[in-house]
């Protein structure tokens, strides 16, 4: 009997143990996170808010994304109307202005990422270059101060400055206003958005290049190196990788025109060439109500902008090594 008992008890030993082991591996995981919280439970109560604002804002909204394939009836709530499949995209592919708004879209997206993109970059390799501190703040401090300016103040300029006979640029283009050409708002949208955030965006750029060991900028001018030759040799390649990065980032917003400054900006005149998709999709959705509709737009939108986001950091991990994922 006695010899059965240790038998049985023999073959139950493994098992017991790994039992152990497994609770012993729980047991030490919770016991780890309640170590990591009193220590750090200061910083999760300032990262907190920060979660549930983007947990609010913008995982949450998600859920109204349905809609897209939903003949949306206000009276049965988000998850009411007949589901209609891509009835939507289908209708907003065959439309007429589908061409146009899409051509709008990508012409002026281009054209401010493209610009907006290489802009800061030079910027920041001039101010590096210059060797007064003094004069380097107040160079970064002026060319930054417009980003703090309102997209409403800016319009408001922009009309003010093209005012036809007395403004300061309209005086020189005739009687009618370039805001109404609808060649010209490409331009003056361009134009305007790096002026007004390209103090700003330099600045990540300066960081980087603030990090440039000083020894280097020495031996390249021992060596004979100029000016244009340090900015080769040493900034550029500094810089390169948070370019690439925010290349990347910035990729992920190839349809993502802003509203707000498109349409402060539009007019009768020059709507051939200024209805893009986010002023389109406001039309569509709030004036007219079709929301179903509007959404689909919107989610078109949002994967053509995840679809460039991805072949770019594809592009980059390949070529460079360097990604965000």
């Amino acid at each position: 009997m006695v010899a059965t008992d240790k038998k049985v008890a023999m073959n139950a030993g493994p098992v017991d143990v790994r039992g152990n082991i497994e609770a012993r591996k729980h047991e030490s995981i919770f016991r780890r996170l309640a170590i990591h919280f009193k220590l750090y439970w200061q910083l999760w109560v300032f990262v907190i808010p920060s979660i549930a604002f983007v947990l609010v804002f913008a995982y949450v909204p998600m859920y109204g994304v349905q809609l897209a394939f939903r003949d949306y009836d206000i009276t049965t709530g988000l998850t009411g109307g007949k589901a209609v499949g891509f009835r939507y995209f289908q209708q907003f592919f065959n439309d007429p202005m589908f061409k146009e708004i899409l051509t709008n879209t990508v012409r002026i997206s281009l054209w401010t990422l493209v610009m907006g993109f290489i802009a800061p970059i030079v910027l920041a390799l001039l101010i590096n270059q210059i060797g007064s501190s003094n004069v380097k703040s107040f160079v970064q401090t002026i060319t930054y101060m417009p980003h703090f300016i309102s997209t409403v103040v800016i319009v408001s300029m922009l009309n003010i400055f093209f005012t036809p006979g007395s403004g300061l640029l309209g005086r020189f283009f005739g009687k009618t206003s370039l805001l109404g050409d609808p060649n010209a708002f490409t331009p003056i949208y361009w134009i305007s958005e790096v002026w007004q955030h390209v103090g700003w965006n330099c600045i990540i750029y300066l960081a980087a290049l603030s990090s440039v060991d000083v020894a280097l900028y020495e031996a390249a001018k021992i060596d004979g190196a100029g000016r244009l030759s340090l900015i080769r040799y040493v900034d550029i390649p500094t810089i390169l990788p948070t370019v690439g990065i925010l290349l990347i980032l910035q990729m992920g917003s190839v349809l993502g025109v802003g509203f707000e400054k498109v349409w402060l900006m539009q007019n009768t005149l020059n709507i051939t060439a200024s209805e893009v998709i986010s002023t389109y999709t406001y039309r569509i959705g709030i004036l007219d109500n079709q929301f179903s509709y509007s959404t689909a737009i919107g989610l078109f939108n949002s994967v053509v902008n995840f679809f460039f986001l991805m072949l770019a950091n594809f592009i980059s991990k390949k070529v460079s090594d360097s990604s965000i994922f």
